[in-house]
C-alpha cells in the first residue's frame, strides 16, 4: 500500500493520522466528561467527597489535558500532510447536497481538531489550577498571562467548540455508516487499514462554499454562546456581592496585593483577594518597641483561586457563606532586624496568634511594605476532610504588599 494519497484512495500515512486522531479524541472526550462530573461533585457542598476523590479527578483532568495537547500536535501534522497530498474524490460527487454536507462537516472537523485542544491549552495556561499537563512543558504559554477573565473566556470557547466537535463527529460517523450500509460503496472501506480496491471517483471540482458554510456555523455557535451568557464575567459578579466598607486609617492604602499560595498535588496555586481593608496607626520609633496597630478585614468571597475557587469557598474550607470575612488585629513592632505584626488572625471561627515579619520603607508621608507568613490550614479547620498532605499541603503562604500615604 502506498504511503501517499491518490485521487481514488488514501495512503497509509493519511490512514494512520485518521485512526490515531480518532483514538485520541475518543479517549479525551470521555475523560473530560467524567473528570468534569467529579469536579462538580467535589464543589457541591451537599455531596461528601474525600481526598481520594479529588486526587482521582485531578489525575483524570491531567490525562485529559495531556491527550488534548497530543491531539493538537497530531492535528497540525495531519493538516500539513494533507496540504502535500492529492485529495481523494468523493464517490457521490454527483449528489450535490450530500457532497456539500460532507465537505462542510470535514471543514468543521479540521477546525475543531485545532480549536478544541488549543482553547483548552490556553485555559490551562491562563488559570491557576491543580491538574498539570503530563508533559515536561506546556504549563505556561508565551504571551498568555495568568488571568481569571482570560481563563473564563477560553473555558467558554473550549466548551462551545467541544459541542461543534461532537456534532461534527456524529455527522461524520453517520455519513460513513450511510455510505457503507445504505449506499454500499467504498467510502468507508478505502479509509480502513490495508489495501482496498476503490473505484475511480467521478470528475469533480471543489468549491470554497463548504468552507464558508463551516465559518458561518462557527459564527452562529459563537453568537449563540454569547446569547446564553457563556462569555459573561461570572467571577466579577460573585465578588461584587462582598465589597467591604472603607475604614478610617491614619495611613491610607493606595495600592496593595493580598494573596495566598497553596500546594495542590505538588503544584503551587496562587490566589488573590480583591477586597480587603486595613486601618493602620503607625509612628516609626527611634528604638525597637511598639510602633502602632493594624486592623485588617478580608472579604473571603473576593478570593480568586483559579479552578479551585468554588471548592475553596465550600463548607469544608473557608465556608464563605457562614464566615464571609477574616480578620487580623495586630500590634506593630520595630525589632532589631526589621518590623513585625503580632496578633490574632481569625479565619472561620478559629483565632490563632501569629507573627508577620515585614519590610518597611518610609519616605516622608509615603510608605511601602511587604511581608510573608506561613500558616497551617488545619489550625483554622480548613480542609479537615484532607488530614494528610497527599492532595493538599498543610502549609499556606500568605503574602502582602502595599503602598500607603499618611493622611492629615
Amino acid at each position: 500500500m502506498s504511503t501517499s494519497n491518490t485521487f481514488s484512495s488514501y495512503g497509509s500515512v493519511t490512514k494512520a493520522f485518521h485512526w490515531l486522531t480518532a483514538l485520541l479524541i475518543f479517549t479525551a472526550l470521555p475523560l473530560g466528561l467524567i473528570a468534569n462530573d467529579l469536579a462538580h461533585a467535589i464543589y457541591d457542598p451537599a455531596i461528601a467527597t474525600t481526598e481520594d476523590d479529588i486526587a482521582w479527578a485531578a489525575r483524570l483532568f491531567s490525562i485529559h489535558k495531556t491527550v488534548g495537547v497530543t491531539v493538537f500536535f497530531v492535528a497540525l501534522a495531519r493538516i500539513l500532510w494533507a496540504l502535500t497530498q492529492p485529495k481523494p474524490g468523493l464517490l457521490n460527487a454527483e449528489n450535490k447536497p450530500e457532497a456539500f454536507a460532507a465537505e462542510t462537516v470535514h471543514w468543521l472537523l479540521y477546525g475543531s481538531l485545532v480549536l478544541v485542544p488549543l482553547t483548552g491549552w490556553l485555559h490551562h495556561a491562563a488559570a491557576e489550577g491543580f491538574a498539570p499537563i503530563l508533559w515536561p512543558f506546556g504549563q505556561n504559554l508565551p504571551f498568555v498571562p495568568k488571568s481569571a477573565h482570560l481563563a473564563e473566556l477560553t473555558a467558554g470557547l473550549h466548551w462551545l467548540f467541544i459541542w461543534v466537535l461532537a456534532g461534527s463527529l456524529v455527522l461524520h460517523i453517520a455519513g460513513a455508516l450511510k455510505h457503507h450500509v445504505v449506499d454500499k460503496d467504498s467510502t468507508l472501506r478505502r479509509m480502513l487499514p490495508g489495501h482496498s480496491d476503490a473505484p475511480e471517483p467521478p470528475a469533480q471540482r471543489h468549491s470554497p462554499v463548504p468552507a464558508i458554510a463551516a465559518l458561518a456555523v462557527w459564527g452562529m455557535v459563537l453568537a449563540g454562546g454569547w446569547f446564553i451568557g457563556v462569555f459573561a464575567d461570572h467571577s466579577a459578579a460573585n465578588t461584587d456581592k462582598a465589597e467591604l466598607v472603607a475604614v478610617q486609617s491614619d495611613w491610607q492604602v493606595q495600592d496593595g496585593t493580598l494573596s495566598i499560595t497553596i500546594t495542590q498535588l505538588g503544584s503551587p496555586v496562587t490566589g488573590t483577594f480583591s477586597d480587603w481593608t486595613a486601618a493602620i496607626a503607625f509612628e516609626d520609633p527611634s528604638e525597637p518597641g511598639l510602633a502602632g496597630t493594624v486592623d485588617v478585614t478580608v472579604s473571603i468571597p473576593s478570593l480568586g483561586l483559579g479552578t479551585v475557587t468554588d471548592q475553596a469557598m465550600g463548607a469544608d474550607f473557608f465556608d464563605s457563606a457562614q464566615f464571609p470575612t477574616a480578620q487580623f488585629k495586630a500590634d506593630l513592632f520595630k525589632t532589631d532586624t526589621g518590623y513585625e505584626a503580632r496578633g490574632p488572625l481569625t479565619i472561620r471561627d478559629r483565632s490563632v496568634d501569629v507573627v508577620l515579619p515585614f519590610d518597611l520603607e518610609i519616605q516622608g508621608d509615603d510608605a511601602s511594605m511587604s511581608g510573608e507568613l506561613e500558616l497551617n490550614r488545619l489550625d483554622f479547620d480548613v480542609g479537615k476532610s484532607m488530614p494528610a498532605e497527599d492532595s493538599l499541603a498543610f502549609a499556606v503562604l500568605v503574602s502582602v504588599e502595599l503602598t500607603a500615604n499618611r493622611g492629615e
